[in-house]
Formats: C-alpha cells, structure tokens, sequence
C-alpha cells in the first residue's frame, strides 16, 4: 500500500508515531510518505536548521517528507494554540495536496483539526482515512480549560463528533477511549486498541544487580514534563507528611514544564529537604535516573479524562522495568496492577501517597526487583513496539480490502 502519515508534529520532534514507525511500516512492504510541519514542539520555536518556508521537501532514512508552514506555538495561550493547530490544517489541505503520491491509506496522528486536509485526500484521491487518537477531543481543551467560550464548545463538540464518525477507522490507547468513541455514535468495529510504546531504541533496562545503600534514603523519582495536569503540588505535600515522620524517604523530580518555577517556590515555602528537582536529561541517559531511584512516579489530576487515560510514562516505567507508584484512576491503574508492576494510590491525596510510598519502602529489595520485572515482562508481552505495528498493519489491510 501506499501510505501517508499525516501528522503536525514529527522528527526530529519527540513523537510516538514518527521516522521509526515509517520505517516498520516501510520494512513490512509498504511505499510511505510523510506530510508535516516544520518542527516546534514544545518550546513553540522552530529547530535549528530550519526556518519556515512555503514547502520543504526532505529524505529521512529514505522516507520522504514534506514540511508545510505553520504557526509556531506552544505556549499557555488558548488562542495561540488553535492558529498553531489551524495554521497546519490549512496548509496540510492547500500546499500539502500536491506533491506527494495517491495514498491508499492517509494514517492521521492525533489531532481531529487534520480533518479537512484528510477529507480532501479522500475526496481527490479515493484515499481511506484511519486516525490514531492520542487525546480525546473536545474534552481535552474543554477541561483544560483552554477553549472557555460555551458556544465555541459545542460547535468544537459537533466537528469532533462528525470527524470521529466519518472516518474509516480509528485506534486509540485505551478501553476507555473506545467506550468514549462508541458512545459518540462510532461504530464498534470501526475502533481498535493499540496501546502506546516508548522509544525502545533509545532506553536501557536498568540493572537490577545493584544493591541499594541502605544508608541512602528510598527515593521516588518522577520524569517528564511537570504541567498543571501532573498536579504534582500533593506530591510536595506527601514530601511534607513524610519529612514530619522522620522517614528516610526522598522525592527527586527531573524535567521540564511550566510549572518548575512554580513547584520550586512551594517546595522552599514547606523547606522540604527531601525535594530535589534537576535539569532534563536525554531518553538515552535517563537509565542513569531510573538506577539511582528506588520507585518510579506517575501522577496526574483527579479528572473523569485521566480515568480512561493511559499516560505515556508508564509504558516507559515497564519497559525500564522499576517498580511505578501510580497516582492515576481507571485505564492506568489497571495496567499497574494487571502488571504486577507496583502500587495505586489516590491521585491529589497526599496521605494517600505518603502512605503508599511507606509500604514500597518496607518492601525487601528483592521484592521491589520482582515488580520491575514483572512490569518489563508484560511491556513485551502487552505493548511492545513490534506488536503494536503489527496491529496497525492489520488494520490497514483490513480497511483497504474491505473497501475494495
């Protein structure tokens, strides 16, 4: 088949379906092209060694891609952030129609405003259209909070519900998701699940024959972005149980996010000793992080959305196989315990947490290596790389030759 990868954000952009998930779908006989922009994600200013341009054409391993322009823009601004994701669907449906060979299959990451030039495809080229949802749309900007007008709500609300339905097939990363999906009117068999992967190629097992000093206290570390969604101000204030306790235990954040400054300034407010924060490091260092920690950390708002959520962090938690503290509801949690990988609290309570964190704590050493590897075993048995494309590989012959 001919496939085009219709996606805003793509490499050298961190993303999940990006240059490697070409080249799979490449290697198992497919013609790929890729239709993006040019890279900005997520400070909102375009890479080094690009600049925008009308049109830019470029070969990555082989792949051909396109860039077309768009805004550049990532910052808190609602507004801003609908001309970004406005801007590349206009210029994906004008610019981006040419050039590139008839797609049997146009394979859409992520963003339901990529509607229209998808149509368009359709429209002109007789193309089938299946998209990869990552976040459901209109709940993931109406409980950000980033859209507030109430009329500009359902009006986003009907064009989700219109896309979702139109399409020829969809997959999502969780059974949440697909019950949403249904429910919006899609038809059952039109929705699959294909749970996320995390850049495999670039992370590292850790090792496990490393004893802990005992001496040292039981750190819980969490990496990645640190938002208003990771609601990490009850992680401080478990930090501040726990100090009160005399316990031994330590919080370490590392990474990036608008809430850093923010989350420094309360944790110098409650002079918490046992809260270290330290720069981002690269994917392919983080199994430095992950050895010195004791546990790994996943937390975000107690929301209705993140109950059928499945944060993308956890997949790389299993796949480094340390045992998770899992501060999320529904679909997450699930995953945590199917896995045997660690322990749920409640998300935003931070006795929860703190209590949680004591009972990881007193586990033996060997324990806590079982759960790592556990959690590593059902990674390449439930979500591995390979096993995801595969999926999505049957999909596309399936809707091409039923249309057929």
């Amino acid at each position: 088949m001919n496939i085009l990868l219709l996606t805003q954000f793509f490499d050298p952009e961190g993303t999940m379906i990006g240059l490697n998930f070409a080249k799979a779908m490449q290697m198992r006989g497919h013609h790929v092209e890729v239709l993006t922009g040019f890279p900005n994600y997520p400070g909102g200013k375009v890479y080094p060694g690009y600049r925008i341009r009308f049109r830019q054409t470029e070969s990555m391993d082989g792949i051909k891609v396109v860039r077309v322009p768009l805004f550049p823009s990532h910052d808190r601004s609602g507004l801003k952030r609908m001309v970004n994701y406005v801007s590349f669907s206009l210029s994906a449906a004008t610019i981006g129609q040419f050039g590139l060979s008839k797609p049997d299959i146009v394979f859409g990451y992520n963003l339901p405003t990529l509607g229209l030039p998808a149509s368009l495809f359709r429209f002109f080229r007789g193309s089938k259209i299946i998209f990869s949802i990552q976040d459901l749309w209109p709940e993931s900007v109406t409980e950000s909070g980033m859209m507030k007008s109430g009329f500009l709500n359902r009006i986003l609300a009907w064009q989700c519900r219109r896309f979702y339905r139109k399409v020829d097939a969809l997959t999502v990363l969780s059974p949440g998701f697909r019950k949403n999906l249904i429910s919006k009117g899609v038809l059952e068999d039109k929705v699959e699940i294909v749970y996320n992967w995390c850049n495999e190629k670039e992370m590292t097992l850790v090792d496990h024959s490393k004893l802990r000093d005992a001496n040292q206290p039981f750190t819980v570390l969490f990496a990645g972005n640190m938002g208003k969604a990771q609601a990490l101000d009850s992680v401080l204030d478990a930090a501040l149980v726990l100090r009160q306790q005399e316990r031994n235990i330590r919080f370490r954040f590392i990474g990036k996010g608008v809430e850093v400054e923010r989350l420094k300034q309360y944790q110098e407010k409650l002079h918490l000793k046992n809260v270290e924060f330290g720069a981002a490091v690269p994917l392919t260092q983080v199994h430095w992080e992950f050895e010195k920690a004791d546990v790994l950390l996943v937390h975000l708002q107690d929301q209705k959305l993140f109950e059928i959520t499945i944060p993308s962090k956890i997949q790389a938690y299993l796949y480094a196989g340390k045992p998770i503290l899992c501060g999320v509801r529904g679909d997450a949690s699930k995953m945590v315990e199917d896995s045997g990988a660690g322990v749920c609290f409640e998300p935003e309570n931070a006795k929860s947490l703190a209590e949680a964190v004591v009972r990881m704590s007193e586990l033996p050493a060997d324990r806590l290596a079982e759960m790592g590897r556990k959690g590593r075993e059902y990674y390449m048995s439930h979500l591995c790389f390979d096993m995801a494309v595969d999926k999505i590989d049957a999909l596309f012959r399936r809707v091409v030759a039923y249309n057929r």
